[in-house]
Formats: C-alpha cells, sequence, structure tokens
C-alpha cells in the first residue's frame, strides 16, 4: 500500500465508527467508477486497434 494511503487510513480510524463507514462507502463507491472508466478506456482502445474508430470532421 502506498504511504499516503497508510497514512490516510490512520487517520480514519481516529474517526467514530460511523464516520469511518461513511468514508469506506464513499471510496469504495469512487474505486468502482474508476474500474468502470478503466473497462470503457480499454473498450475504446481495442476498437481503436481494431480499425473501428472513426475521425470527426470539423465543420
Amino acid at each position: 500500500m502506498v504511504k499516503s494511503l497508510e497514512q490516510a487510513i490512520a487517520e480514519l480510524e481516529r474517526l467514530p465508527a460511523e464516520d469511518q463507514e461513511a468514508i469506506g462507502r464513499s471510496l469504495l463507491s469512487h474505486v468502482e467508477k474508476l474500474r468502470a472508466l478503466r473497462r470503457e478506456i480499454d473498450k475504446g482502445i481495442r476498437s481503436m486497434d481494431a480499425g473501428l474508430g472513426k475521425c470527426r470532421q470539423e465543420q
């Protein structure tokens, strides 16, 4: 684990349990959004690599 995340977790442990839960849920949601974005980026890259991309002409 990276140092900044270890520090953040150490600080969170000092908070009340209900705050820890709320922050934990928020963090998990954020991580899932990042994973979904990565999947979409990877999908787009595969599409471009397969020659399926289209150039948009400026008007």
